[in-house]
């Protein structure tokens, strides 16, 4: 039987870990800490989806050496945990071990194995030192785009916004490997819709500018998907955001999908959803604005490719995030 390591025990990672639970086609742990652990080890794990609730027993550690090597790592942490848990790692893996690091931003293994000029570029302001690259090789990495809308509305409880959720995940080149398939196959049998990408490093991209579009415009208003829809203003500030990213993208060389308006249609399903820099805004954590910043820079550093619209979006973002951060000192 497979095993499978859920690494960060929040909204994503717990929603991942009930559905692979409930399947039993797997072993499967979690990575967590404090309450969340303490209340998956007490109660077990519950989510809620639009088709219903279920409570799941999973393994629940703080310590990865209890775990051993895994054939699956997911990394589901934010980007402020993600130095202090590469050492941790070390323990989930052996030479055979695959990861799915978190895709928050432009992942620092994103040119490995590109086709044209940016092939195996390296982008020391998202990874300073290489340490990720080291601690997650990137030919030990499979790519995984999460289109899963939740939020934990207590330790160890995670709820699904909206209909829809999705997974996709894809080798770099493009292969149907035999590791990318049995991990499709297997998320797939448990309820979670993980089909193969073929070209998973542009669904990164579409990610990572939906994140970086809606997240601040999120953060600046304090409105729901719904809300912004409603006043009629603010859609056409994102749709300005994507287009002036996927020219970055144009210039890299990537083949981005669905244009800016179906793709804003889509996110816009989930009405009631609050994104997840919001999320943490409510519940005072720190918030991942830097690595959305940081990758922007880094890829738009290769290309000279102006931003105007996202630059003062950015630019605001990052003056509510200080003015939090000061407030709640």
């Amino acid at each position: 039987m497979l095993k499978i390591c859920i690494f960060g025990g929040g909204a994503i990672g717990g929603y991942l870990a009930g559905h692979l639970a409930r399947a039993g086609l797997c072993e499967v742990s979690v990575v967590a800490r404090g309450s969340t652990l303490d209340a998956i080890q007490t109660h077990g794990l519950r989510v809620r989806t639009p088709d219903g609730e279920f409570v799941t027993r999973v393994r629940t550690v703080a310590d990865v050496r209890e775990l051993g090597p895994q054939d699956y790592v997911f990394v589901t942490l934010k980007a402020h945990q993600m130095d202090a848990a590469l050492d941790q790692l070390a323990a989930l893996m052996n030479r055979h071990t695959v990861v799915l690091p978190p895709t928050t931003g432009i992942p620092y293994y994103f040119f490995h194995g590109a086709e044209g000029r940016f092939n195996d570029t390296r982008l020391p302001g998202i990874d300073p030192g290489g340490r990720q690259w080291q601690a997650m090789p990137p030919q030990q990495v499979v790519g995984c785009v999460y289109w899963i809308g939740a939020h934990t509305s207590g330790p160890g409880v995670v709820v699904q916004d909206g209909e829809k959720a999705g997974c996709p995940i894809g080798e770099l080149d493009g292969s149907l490997s035999p590791r990318v398939q049995a991990l499709s196959e297997l998320m797939i049998a448990s309820g979670l819709a993980a089909k193969v990408n073929t070209n998973i490093r542009s669904a990164i991209w579409v990610k990572f500018v939906n994140s970086l579009c809606w997240n601040p415009v999120a953060l600046l208003t304090e409105a729901t998907l719904g809300a912004m829809a409603d006043t009629g203003d603010v859609v056409p500030i994102v749709k300005s955001m994507m287009e002036e990213a996927d020219a970055v993208a144009a210039e890299l060389g990537l083949h981005i999908g669905p244009e800016p308006n179906k793709r804003i249609a889509m996110t816009l399903t989930a009405r009631h959803h609050r994104m997840s820099m919001l999320q943490d805004l409510d519940a005072g954590r720190p918030l991942e604005l830097d690595p959305l910043q940081q990758s922007l820079l880094a890829v738009r550093a290769l290309t000279g490719i102006r931003t105007p619209t996202l630059d003062t979006v950015l630019a605001l973002a990052r003056l509510r995030a200080h003015s939090t951060s000061t407030s709640q000192r």
